[in-house]
């Protein structure tokens, strides 16, 4: 029985999407994040229940059990990730997204044989098929099941020329004949295309992949909006697919790079790491303990923290937090130096020292921070590697080339503090570790600042 007139769906639609907008408004500061965050979920349960209650709903049974499923799944998974692992979090869930539309299609197809509907599912499934498979390889660099190298092989245009032609084949046939088989066959086509389409993406470049794919994910939500006959899916989806195609363009000038170039120049034949990557093992670097830092820091008046992934790995942004407030009760400024994609996710660094009280004018990004460089006693670089990597302004054969960096070498001292010397995510050596002004101390990150805080903290 339908429990709400048409007239007040629209109005629960309305809202709901107005809400979704201001979510996204929202989202762009990380003082209204979390109430951000709460509207877009009023606005989903607005419009779940706006639409349940204006139906005849069948199989109810069915459709109650995979709610508390999705929940629960849902609960779970929020409440026990890591921060470390959010980016990983997020490509999963923008894969589930994509392969849901996908599903929608699917089934659609079986239901319809009006060729504009047909041609809306032939590319509702196409796009979900690569934006499940390709954020799920995009899980895998960033979880370290599969290589975060660029992975490539002979014929791989060619086969990809091949698979985008009978994509846009089966795509025909679906529309010509309205037989289902055609989807299935475009659904085959589309998940294959979504891991060939990644795994040659070198990890230097994952995060703005996520971003992509999560703007594919957002069209092919929008498009099982027009499928299903939806105006706030086409709604929703537009706004994902908008935002993260904003995104994925400011992710990418950020990191000098083109969308084109990402996607596509993957696909010429390189060797990740090739630059800057011979006789590692047998060059001195120079070595230092937390109390030859601390005597550092004793004489240093401008200081700059520049947190990697390997901070949060560790979980070292509370000591890193700390360790900075002890230094300005003695008059030292210090500000922590954000690069783009620092924890492999833009603001996902500044989320995770925000978890630790660190202030947000503390938080300076790259751009502003690095002409303050040359005037900075010194920089503590603290799980980073790419990110400070000279190798994308110099090696013009590295996967990073071209990448804006943080130029920490204009500071006066850098101290790296690092687990090891190997290479970073994106797999090449950092000549940096060679300089005469840069002092390494080997180490977990959260253990080597607690030794440092307390030396600090003593006074030695």
């Amino acid at each position: 029985m339908k429990l709400l007139p048409a007239e007040v769906v629209t109005v629960c639609y309305i809202v709901a999407a107005t809400l979704f907008i201001l979510a996204l408004k929202g989202l762009s500061n990380p003082r209204g994040a979390r109430r951000a965050n709460l509207l877009g979920a009023a606005g989903a349960a607005i419009a779940v229940l706006a639409y349940c209650l204006s139906v005849e709903l069948r199989n109810l049974v069915w459709i109650i059990a995979a709610v508390v499923v999705g929940a629960v799944v849902a609960v779970v998974a929020a409440r026990r990730v890591q921060m470390t692992q959010m980016p990983q979090l997020v490509a999963a869930f923008n894969g589930v997204g994509g392969g849901a539309a996908a599903l929608v299609a699917l089934v659609e197809s079986t239901h319809d044989d009006n060729p504009w509907t047909l041609g809306v599912v032939a590319f509702t499934v196409l796009v979900g098929g690569v934006s499940l498979t390709g954020s799920f390889v995009t899980f895998g660099k960033l979880q370290g099941i599969v290589t975060t190298r660029a992975v490539t092989f002979p014929g791989l245009r060619v086969l990809m020329a091949l698979l985008v032609l009978a994509a846009i084949g089966c795509g025909v046939g679906l529309v010509l004949t309205a037989q289902p088989l055609w989807a299935y066959l475009l659904a085959a086509a589309g998940l294959v295309l979504g891991v060939l389409l990644v795994l040659p993406i070198g990890g230097a470049d994952v995060p703005i992949v996520i971003s992509l794919l999560n703007a594919f994910t957002g069209l092919a939500v929008a498009a099982s909006g027009l499928v299903l006959g939806n105006v706030l899916l086409l709604i929703a989806g537009t706004l994902v697919g908008a935002s993260g195609t904003i995104l994925t363009m400011a992710m990418a000038k950020a990191m000098g790079r083109t969308v084109t170039g990402i996607v596509f120049g993957a696909f010429r034949a390189h060797v990740a790491g090739a630059a800057g990557a011979g006789g590692a093992g047998d060059r001195p670097v120079r070595t230092m303990e937390t109390d030859d830092v601390a005597i550092l820091l004793d004489y240093a008046q401008r200081v700059v923290i520049v947190p990697g992934y390997g901070l949060a790995v560790a979980g070292a942004h509370h000591a890193a937090a700390e360790l900075a407030e002890i230094l300005r009760e003695r008059g030292v400024e210090v500000v922590f130096g954000i690069h783009p994609v620092a924890g492999r996710m833009p603001g996902h660094m500044n989320v995770l020292l925000a978890e630790a009280n660190v202030p947000y004018d503390a938080l300076v990004e790259m751009d502003e921070v690095n002409p303050r460089f040359k005037t900075t006693d010194l920089v503590l670089v603290v799980g980073a590697n790419d990110v400070v990597n000279p190798a994308a302004r110099s090696s013009p054969g590295s996967p990073i080339y071209g990448m804006p960096i943080l130029t920490v070498a204009d500071a006066q001292q850098v101290v790296f503090l690092k687990r090891s010397l190997n290479p970073g995510f994106a797999g090449i050596e950092n000549e940096l570790f060679y300089d005469q002004k840069v002092s390494i101390v080997l180490g977990d990150a959260k253990a080597t600042l607690t030794r440092l805080l307390a030396t600090v903290k003593s006074g030695v």
